[in-house]
C-alpha cells in the first residue's frame, strides 16, 4: 500500500512531463507570441509618432496565433423588390410559343439631371436639365411640380409639368429637357419649388423628389416680368466652348461685337474646357468692363449629351436672362454678324421688332485660302477675318442659319431656331442681316493662312471662291475701337 503511494506522485510527474512533451511546439508559439506582445508594449512610447499601432493590429497579431474552432462563415444576400418567378419569366402559351419576359436591375442612367430652375413669372417657372434619352424615347416619363411656400401658413401646390425636348433626335445617352411649371394662381415668392420625376415604367414606376429652386422671401421684384423696360438692348447666349482655342481668333471675335452690338450689349460665355488661361487673358478686359461673363460648366462632361450639352446650356441662358434683354443672338464665336454699310444693328432690330424670331443666313467663307493684297508680310500680321476674305459660292440646297429672338416670347430654345415660342418667325432677312462663317479657323493655333490669293475668283480644291472683303472692310475700325477701350493689352497675344 505504502509502494503503492510512492509510485502515484512519480506516475503524476511523468504524465505532466508527457504532456508539456507533446503540446511543446505550441507552447513555444504562444510564449513567444506574448513576449513580442509585451516587448511591443513596453517599447510602444518610445516609437517616434510617424510610426503608429493599433488596436486592430494587436488583435490581428494575437489571432494568428489562436486555435480556436474554425470559424462559420455566412454569405449575405441583398434583398431586392419582388421579382417575377422562373414559370414568369418564361411560359409556352397555348399556341406552343415561347413568351420570354425582361427584368430590370439598377438604373444606368440618372432619371433627371438638374442644371437650373428659374421664375418665369407670377405664377410659372422653367426646369433645365437632362434625363436619360432611351427613358423618353421607349418609355413614358412624366413631371408634376410642387411650390411650398416658406409661409407656415400657406399651402403647397401642385401642377403637372410640361415637358419640352429641345433636341429631339440629337441626344446621346441623355437628351435636354425644359420643364414647364405653371400654377393655376400666383407662386407666393419666397418657397421651394419640388420637381417630381416620375419614370413611368409599368414594372417599377419610380418618382424622384428633387428640390430645384430655393427662393428666399422677398428676392424677386414681380414688376420685371412686365416691366418694357430691359437692362440690355442685346445679350448673346453662347454654346459650350471646348478644345485648345486659338486666343487671337477670340480676340477679334469679342472685340468685333463689343463693337457692332453697341454699349447696351452684353455676352455671355460657357466654358466647357475651351477657355483655358491664354483665351481667358483675352477676354479678362472685357470682363472688367462688365460686356462679358464666363460661366464654368466643365462637370457636364460627365453627362454624356450632344456636342457638350449645349442644348440645356443654351436654355438655361435663355431663361436665366430672358427678362434682361429685348433681344437675345444665338450663334458661334467663329461667326460674324454683319447688316449693311447704310444700317445700324438698331435700325434693322426697330424693323423687326413684330416678329419674336427671326433666322441670320449664313455667308460660307475659306478658313484655308487668304487674300495677299496686302502683300505677303503685311498679310500675315493682318487679323484673321482681314486676310480670310474668300466666300465659299458653291450651291448647295440649304445652308445652316442662326437665329436671334425675344426671349419674352420663347419658352425652349434650340441652336439654329426655336420652335417653342408665341409669336411670328421671320426667315426672309437676308437683305437686312447676315453672318460670315470661319468655320474651323476658331481651332487652329497657328497661322491660318497656307495659301495666299490675289484674285477675284478662285478655285481650290474643286470649290469656287469669290473675293468678299465686307468684313476686311471694317478691319481698321475694329483695332481703333480696342486701342480706344482697352488700350494695348492685348497687342502680343498669340494664336
Amino acid at each position: 500500500m505504502v509502494k503503492d503511494k510512492e509510485q502515484h506522485p512519480i506516475k503524476e510527474k511523468k504524465l505532466l512531463v508527457s504532456l508539456i512533451w507533446n503540446f511543446s511546439t505550441e507552447l513555444k508559439l504562444i510564449s513567444m507570441a506574448l513576449l513580442v506582445i509585451f516587448t511591443l508594449a513596453t517599447l510602444l512610447p518610445f516609437i517616434p509618432s510617424s510610426f503608429s499601432l493599433s488596436a486592430s493590429d494587436f488583435r490581428f497579431c494575437i489571432s494568428r496565433f489562436s486555435s480556436a474552432a474554425p470559424v462559420n462563415t455566412t454569405t449575405t444576400t441583398e434583398v431586392l423588390p419582388e421579382k417575377k418567378t422562373a414559370t414568369e419569366l418564361e411560359r409556352v402559351l397555348d399556341n406552343g410559343v415561347i413568351k420570354r419576359t425582361f427584368t430590370g436591375y439598377g438604373s444606368a442612367s440618372y432619371n433627371f439631371v438638374s442644371m437650373s430652375a428659374y421664375r418665369g413669372g407670377v405664377n410659372t417657372f422653367a426646369v433645365i436639365g437632362l434625363s436619360s434619352k432611351p427613358l423618353h424615347v421607349y418609355g413614358h416619363p412624366s413631371y408634376r411640380c410642387e411650390w411650398v411656400p416658406l409661409d407656415p401658413t400657406q399651402d403647397p401646390v401642385s401642377t403637372p409639368g410640361f415637358k419640352l425636348l429641345t433636341d429631339w433626335g440629337y441626344g446621346r445617352i441623355y437628351t435636354t429637357v425644359v420643364v414647364n411649371c405653371t400654377f393655376p394662381s400666383t407662386a407666393a415668392v419666397g418657397g421651394n419649388l419640388i420637381l417630381h420625376a416620375t419614370t413611368g415604367d409599368p414594372d417599377r414606376n419610380l418618382t424622384d423628389s428633387i428640390p430645384v429652386l430655393t427662393e428666399p422671401p422677398n428676392s424677386v421684384d414681380l414688376t420685371l416680368y412686365t416691366s418694357p423696360k430691359k437692362k440690355y438692348d442685346y445679350l448673346y447666349c453662347g454654346s459650350s466652348l471646348y478644345g485648345n482655342l486659338s486666343p487671337q481668333r477670340v480676340r477679334e471675335w469679342i472685340t468685333y461685337h463689343v463693337r457692332f452690338f453697341g454699349e447696351r450689349s452684353h455676352f455671355v460665355l460657357h466654358d466647357a474646357g475651351g477657355i483655358h488661361d491664354e483665351v481667358f487673358e483675352v477676354l479678362r478686359p472685357w470682363i472688367e468692363l462688365g460686356r462679358v461673363t464666363v460661366h464654368d460648366i466643365r462637370e457636364q462632361e460627365r453627362f454624356d449629351g450632344y456636342y457638350h450639352n449645349q442644348f440645356m446650356v443654351v436654355n438655361d441662358c435663355l431663361h436665366r436672362y430672358r427678362f434682361a434683354a429685348k433681344w437675345m443672338f444665338f450663334f458661334d464665336v467663329d461667326e460674324f454678324i454683319y447688316v449693311p454699310e447704310k444700317e445700324t444693328i438698331k435700325s434693322v432690330m426697330e424693323s423687326l421688332e413684330e416678329y419674336s424670331q427671326f433666322t441670320i443666313e449664313q455667308m460660307p467663307m475659306s478658313s484655308k485660302i487668304c487674300y495677299s493684297g496686302d502683300g505677303p508680310a503685311r498679310t500675315y500680321r493682318n487679323w484673321g477675318f482681314e486676310k480670310m476674305a474668300y466666300r465659299d459660292v458653291k450651291k448647295v440646297p440649304r445652308r445652316d442659319r442662326k437665329y436671334a429672338v425675344q426671349p419674352s416670347n420663347v419658352f425652349a430654345t434650340g441652336v439654329h431656331m426655336s420652335q417653342n415660342l408665341q409669336g411670328k418667325t421671320y426667315h426672309k432677312a437676308e437683305s437686312k442681316i447676315r453672318y460670315f462663317h470661319y468655320h474651323g479657323s476658331i481651332s487652329q493655333r497657328r497661322e491660318p493662312c497656307r495659301h495666299l490669293f490675289n484674285d477675284s475668283r478662285v478655285v481650290f480644291e474643286n470649290n469656287p471662291y469669290v473675293l468678299d472683303t465686307t468684313i476686311r472692310d471694317v478691319g481698321l475700325a475694329v483695332k481703333t475701337f480696342e486701342m480706344r477701350t482697352i488700350g494695348n493689352r492685348l497687342l502680343r497675344t498669340r494664336q
